[in-house]
């Protein structure tokens, strides 16, 4: 804390994206290759939650031989690369699940922290600006003393779990197997959640290899577009093409970077495909995925040359302004809105929607930066530090901030533009107090979003976020001489007082030993001559 406010980080360039995905549809399967597909799906689903079963029994202990045990023991039962596929998507879920583990447990430590702090308040204690005061009745008290208790209970649970490695884990999701207690709510037929759960836990994926033909051996696809499969040992009945494999009727081609894939299979570098079926619509599709080397991101300095457009992310849309290098502001705030309600599939077309037109504008203004908070609401979710605050947690809870990063810098590196990320202190607090009222004309209206927007870019360009104090009125001696040019970026003093007009001190000589004005004679009877002469100077009055 510095003079009572957080000490801000420094702005930082976001890496680029290092993985490429692209999709497109199995269109015109035949039953029979739809019932292929099915068959290889369900027994290498089989083996994969065979496969997790003994990765979470193992836990701790699991090394590099016990992974190549139960490699051998799927290759007998599928082939060597399938296994190795299976293994290696087994242990990052694995990884996965101890990660949220330890978010997990940290949220509860949190969430502890905070009401055994209130508890030990006494009962309507007013809370200060940095931390919450005690509970309003007894009542009130009582309950969240139920509820630490509550969230301590969880907390041991969970260490307990995390010291020898055990995690819970759910192939096909958690939320999937919970649906089925409530398929009213889901508008859903037992049937229709059985479908779709045994799709989702389907595995017909396989990993790339660079050397290789096309680059996959297991899953190849052609330049042509042709899909054929390498069939697991048990199904190897019913290939149609040479070599034990499957070839579909569809075929599949990539409007979206099918360049750069083409070039890849061309030099037989490694693609991973993956198949999955989406039940709600009845379709299949191909996903194929790729490396790409680390992308060198240029430096900060090179990204403020030719000025940032400060992106203030809200619940229901983007407030974006464009800023020259000086940090001045041009032309009118945009905005770019989005509809975070319905499924998850409808918010995600939303965002991906409004960043499209977000990156579209920014590419004409000229600009070769992105300004962006930092933002992580993971500490800011929870009921004990928003209290009966139910409609700002869902508020947070509603923007999607993991998402949202990932799809803004890899859209961002298609289009050439660099994302620069801030830290989101006092940014709408700052922005509304020095350029809300100031740029708000008859023609133009500035929200408080608009003018978080300029304090982004300002904090990313390096600037203060204040502006400089007006000059003043034409009553003045100095005829408002001084502007509000802003300083550069570095220079001593730039945020102080403004300096004198001219270079000596006030009451002091002139620079060339002259007064600017002589005295005026008093037509007032003093009791005693006045001696002292005045000179009148630019910023204040002496006499």
């Amino acid at each position: 804390m510095v003079g009572g406010l957080r000490e801000l980080a420094a702005p930082f360039m976001v890496p680029g994206p290092c993985g490429v995905a692209v999709r497109d549809r199995l269109k015109h399967l035949t039953p029979q290759d739809e019932n292929v597909l099915r068959l290889v799906g369900e027994h290498q689903g089989r083996l994969a939650s065979r496969d997790l079963r003994a990765r979470c029994a193992d836990a701790l202990e699991h090394g590099a031989d016990t992974w190549a045990s139960c490699k051998r023991d799927l290759t007998v039962l599928s082939s060597s690369r399938i296994a190795g596929a299976i293994t290696k998507a087994t242990h990052d879920q694995w990884a996965l699940a101890r990660r949220c583990q330890a978010a997990h447990i940290q949220t509860l430590e949190s969430g502890i922290r905070t009401l055994r702090h209130r508890l030990s308040l006494p009962i309507g204690e007013p809370g200060t600006k940095r931390a919450a005061g005690g509970y309003r009745s007894k009542g009130e008290w009582f309950r969240k003393s139920r509820r630490l208790a509550a969230l301590e209970a969880r907390h041991d649970a969970a260490v307990r779990d995390r010291q020898p490695g055990q995690v819970r884990v759910v192939r096909g999701s958690k939320r999937l197997l919970n649906t089925r207690h409530h398929l009213a709510d889901a508008h859903l037929t037992e049937g229709q959640w059985r479908e779709r759960w045994e799709a989702e836990r389907w595995f017909i994926a396989a990993d790339g290899e660079s050397g290789k033909r096309f680059g996959n051996e297991t899953i190849r696809v052609t330049r042509d577009g042709e899909v054929s499969i390498r069939l697991p040992a048990p199904l190897a009945h019913l290939p149609n093409a040479r070599h034990g494999r499957y070839t579909l009727t569809s075929t599949v081609a990539f409007a979206h970077r099918g360049q750069e894939w083409a070039d890849r299979i061309a030099a037989n570098r490694a693609v991973a495909y993956r198949i999955h079926l989406d039940t709600d619509r009845g379709r299949w599709y191909l996903t194929a995925s790729w490396q790409r080397p680390t992308v060198q991101t240029i430096p900060l300095e090179t990204a403020r040359a030719r000025g940032v457009v400060g992106v203030d992310t809200n619940a229901d849309h983007f407030a974006a302004y464009h800023l020259d290098p000086h940090g001045n502001p041009i032309g009118d705030p945009h905005r770019f809105g989005y509809d975070l309600s319905g499924t998850a599939a409808h918010r995600d077309a939303q965002i991906r929607h409004a960043l499209t037109r977000l990156i579209r504008w920014a590419k004409q203004t000229g600009a070769t930066a992105i300004a962006i908070e930092d933002l992580d609401f993971t500490t800011e979710k929870t009921r004990e530090k928003h209290g009966r605050r139910k409609r700002f947690r869902q508020l947070i809870s509603g923007i999607p901030t993991g998402r949202l990063k990932a799809r803004l810098v890899s859209m961002a590196a298609e289009q050439g533009l660099s994302i620069v990320a801030i830290d989101p202190a006092y940014t709408s607090l700052w922005g509304a107090q020095h350029w809300q009222k100031p740029l708000a004309t008859p023609h133009r209206t500035m929200s408080r979003h608009d003018a978080a927007g300029i304090a982004i870019g300002r904090r990313a360009l390096g600037h203060p976020i204040r502006r400089r104090t007006a000059p003043p009125p034409h009553d003045r001696s100095d005829r408002a001489g001084h502007r509000t040019a802003q300083a550069p970026p570095g220079t001593r003093g730039r945020d102080g007082i403004r300096p004198p007009a001219t270079d000596r001190l006030p009451g002091g000589p002139s620079p060339n030993g002259k007064r600017k004005r002589g005295p005026s004679a008093s037509n007032t009877v003093r009791d005693a001559p006045r001696t002292q002469q005045w000179v009148q100077d630019s910023l204040m009055h002496t006499g």
